[in-house]
This record gives C-alpha cells, sequence and structure tokens, in this order.
C-alpha cells in the first residue's frame, strides 16, 4: 500500500516513540486518512514481533466496519475478536458489555489498542471520568503494551480531560498533522463556507410591538428568540437547500456522482427537508438516523450510489468515509465548535474526481460565523504542544493569524428576492404560565457570506 508522506512520518515517529513510551496521541484532520496509518502501524508492530494481538475502539458501528475492514484485508486474517483472531474492532458503547474475561487478553498477550476519536473518552481518574474513559483507565491504560489515541479533533466542548492525553489545556500530542497541511499536501480540498443571512427581519410578539433587525445574529440576541425558529422555517430552509442544490448540480456537471450531506436536527426536522428536497427540488435523497435499524446498510449503499443527497440525523457528523461528498447543508441546532468541525470534515476528503470543491452552506449565526472564520486552526483558541520533528507545525497554534479571505455577495435565486415568511411559535409550550407567541418575517434581500480558507486574498470569489 501506497502511503501519504504524512502517514510515513507518523508512524516512524510513532515505532521510535514505543522505543520508551507506550502510548502515542496522533491528531490528523478529518480525511487525512487517520484509519490507513493506524492499520499500517499495526501491521509493522505485529510484523516486527511488538505485538501479537489488535484491538481498536471507535464511536460508532461504521467507523468500527471500516477499521474492521481495513485491518482485515491488511493482516489478510480475521478481526472479530474470537478464536483464531488476532484482533477485533469494537464501538466504545460496547465497553459497558465486555466482561473480565475478555479484559484479560491485555494480562496474556502483547497488545496495541487503537482509540479512534479519543476525544469521546474523558477522564485523569475514575472517579472525574465518563463511562468510556473509566473503562479504559481500569483495563487499558497499565496493561496494553501499546496504545494509538487518535483524533481528527482533540479537544472536548466540556473542557474537560480526554483520556490518556498529557495536559488540557494544552492539549499536547505527539504528532499533527493539521488542515493546512492537508491542503498544502492535496490530501483535502479548500473549504467553502456559505453564511445566508437576510437584511430586514421583523420581529412581532403578543407582548411587545414589532422590531426590526438588519440580521439573523441580531435577531438572536433577542432572549426569547431560538435559533431553531430559523432551522424549522420552510421558506428558509427552501431558500439555503436551492443554494445548495444549485452548487451540487454545478459540481455534478463535471463529478456525475458527487452527493450531498443535509445535517438536520431531528427526525420530523430531516423528514421536512427530505420532503423539500423530493418534492419541491426534484432532488434523489435519503434518510438515515439513530430510529432506522438499517442507517448503515443505508449509508452503505449511499456511499456506492449516485444519489444526490443523504438527510441525517447524528449518524454522519464523525469518522463516516463517504469521498464523493462535497456538499453540505449544516441545519442542526447544534452549535458547537467540535461538532461543526467534524460535520465539515465529511465533505474534505479528496477523491478521484476532476472536481475537488468542497462547500458547506448555513445560517449567519453568530456562534456558527465565528467557527467559519477559525477553520484554518486545528485547535482553536487552544495552543497546541507538538512533540514533531516537523517545523511547520511546531509552534502555538493560539498565536496564529487566520488567513481566511471573506467575499461578500447578493446571490439571489431566481426572483425570491423579497421573501417574506414567518410562523406562530410558542416559545415556552412546555412551561404552565402564559404562553408568547410570535411572527418573524424576512423581508429583506438574502446575502451570503462566502469564507474561503486557505485562499489567496486576490482570488476569485466564484
Amino acid at each position: 500500500m501506497k502511503l501519504r508522506n504524512w502517514q510515513r512520518e507518523c508512524i516512524t515517529q510513532a515505532l521510535e516513540h514505543f522505543e520508551s513510551r507506550s502510548h502515542f496521541f496522533c491528531q490528523a484532520t478529518p480525511g487525512a486518512g487517520k484509519t490507513t496509518m493506524a492499520t499500517e502501524l499495526a501491521a509493522k508492530l505485529y510484523e516486527d514481533g511488538k505485538v501479537d494481538f489488535v484491538l481498536c475502539f471507535s464511536p460508532s458501528v461504521s467507523v468500527s466496519n471500516g477499521f474492521h475492514t481495513a485491518l482485515s484485508k491488511r493482516f489478510d486474517r480475521r478481526f472479530d475478536g474470537r478464536v483464531g483472531a488476532i484482533g477485533g474492532t469494537y464501538t466504545y458503547q460496547s465497553m459497558a458489555f465486555l466482561n473480565d474475561e475478555f479484559w484479560q487478553i491485555l494480562d496474556h498477550h502483547k497488545v496495541l489498542v487503537i482509540f479512534d476519536e479519543i476525544h469521546h473518552c474523558s477522564g485523569r481518574s475514575e472517579e472525574d471520568s465518563n463511562s468510556w474513559g473509566e473503562k479504559i483507565l481500569q483495563h487499558v491504560k497499565n496493561k496494553a503494551t501499546y496504545t494509538l489515541a487518535l483524533s481528527g479533533t482533540p479537544w472536548r466542548s466540556d473542557n474537560t480531560a480526554i483520556v490518556l492525553s498529557k495536559e488540557t489545556p494544552p492539549i499536547e500530542c505527539d504528532y499533527q498533522y493539521s488542515l493546512l497541511n492537508a491542503v498544502q499536501d492535496n490530501v483535502c480540498r479548500k473549504p467553502k463556507v456559505v453564511l445566508i443571512d437576510n437584511e430586514k427581519l421583523i420581529l412581532s410578539t403578543s407582548k411587545i410591538k414589532s422590531k426590526h433587525f438588519t440580521s439573523i445574529s441580531n435577531l438572536l440576541n433577542e432572549p426569547s428568540v431560538n435559533y431553531s425558529l430559523i432551522l424549522n422555517d420552510p421558506k428558509a430552509v427552501l431558500y439555503l437547500l436551492k443554494m445548495g442544490c444549485a452548487k451540487l448540480g454545478t459540481i455534478r456537471e463535471v463529478n456525475r456522482d458527487a452527493g450531498g450531506l443535509i445535517v438536520a436536527s431531528s427526525v420530523s426536522h430531516a423528514e421536512m427537508i427530505l420532503k423539500v428536497l423530493t418534492q419541491e427540488l426534484g432532488q434523489s435523497a435519503v434518510l438515515v438516523s439513530y430510529k432506522i435499524p438499517d442507517a448503515h446498510q443505508i449509508i452503505d449503499s449511499f456511499r456506492r450510489s449516485g444519489i444526490q443527497w443523504i438527510v441525517s440525523v447524528g449518524m454522519i457528523s464523525e469518522g463516516t468515509d463517504i469521498p464523493r461528498l462535497q456538499v453540505c447543508c449544516h441545519l442542526s441546532n447544534i452549535k458547537t465548535e467540535l461538532y461543526f468541525r467534524q460535520v465539515l470534515g465529511r465533505i474534505l476528503r479528496v477523491s478521484n474526481a476532476s472536481n475537488q470543491e468542497a462547500w458547506l452552506y448555513t445560517f449567519a449565526e453568530h456562534k456558527l460565523t465565528e467557527y467559519a472564520k477559525q477553520i484554518e486552526k486545528d485547535i482553536p483558541d487552544s495552543y497546541l504542544l507538538v512533540n514533531s520533528g516537523r517545523n511547520d507545525v511546531n509552534h502555538k497554534l493560539g498565536e496564529a493569524k487566520p488567513t481566511a479571505q471573506i467575499f461578500l455577495k447578493n446571490e439571489l435565486l431566481g426572483n425570491e428576492s423579497s421573501l417574506t415568511f414567518g410562523q406562530s411559535v410558542d416559545v415556552n409550550a412546555d412551561k404552565t404560565h402564559d404562553s408568547e407567541f410570535f411572527n418573524i418575517d424576512l423581508l429583506g434581500n438574502y446575502r451570503e457570506e462566502i469564507i474561503s480558507a486557505f485562499e489567496s486574498p486576490f482570488s476569485s470569489s466564484s
């Protein structure tokens, strides 16, 4: 197997690291090829006789299946954890059902344990850890011959420590392969984020007179106004989806199988979006959610198909490899930077297609706007310590100056420059006291702010 330069470099450093230490932490941007690197490192350790068993834990069935396929193919051996196998792949959720007999593997074998997206597991001690971190501290930390921790986004939204990590903050990695590195090496696509806004919004409530706002962000500063109001407005969603469909259509003129991802906020929200896509916009689409028993089969089928869109509720935010995805509509009410980057990562993996554009569409909510302008920093607002020989990553990322270029456009669709939409919403539906109802009308022109990372200030905004 031909490895990328960063993969070979990381493997070399890990092998040197393992001469004196047992825990190695690698941060590599989503889409860079962490699974391949980990598989080759495991094979090298096995061939050198340093391990005789490999365990892998990851946050989802889809990711676990990906590791199972990669390891089984590379070793040409079974990785089902049963008698005769030389390893097994599991989800973090399955840790709760693994008995003491299973964990005795680490007492009787030389074991490499791979933890993908290790940031899901927290804790310095069993007392302050989450359930997955506790299992790692109990059964793995002091018993595994080696551990390999992987993450594309190595921090936690709750600011707690990642299990097996050295410090937080700062987050200390033994090797880092940033998004900037990946873009420069043509390993990942250059992302563009389109923030959709409106220049004239009117809020009318049952308790106050009408108020005017010049942006979505200003509107959302109102105490009683929730972002979900925008996400669930059919006409607002229609406008954003039209833009996403137009971009995907342009890309598919070159890449016939290019696909798009829509991240919805709930199952009912996803069903509404699916209806708009198929009935109003004439798109082919499938829906996956945690409520669908065969969701992973649907994802696998979509990966190999020419269907235009996949609408997801909590299924394709992290680790899922679908290289043909090039457009994403972020319509989730989860507004953490960690989640934003995970979603963006789904469209960054380079494929063999001629067109390698990557576009993410969302509304200009102030947090999402901030995150979009910081995508060139792999670990935002933190000082990253990298024990690496790479001269270009041994610095404090918190001191880096963002170079993303911002282009403002009045990019209207058809004759919809003055769309009006609104709804009556009960913002206190779960409370017993008097409810407040309000309407929101978006009466102004739509405008789009395009944030194009890693590009020259003299490049075109088209």
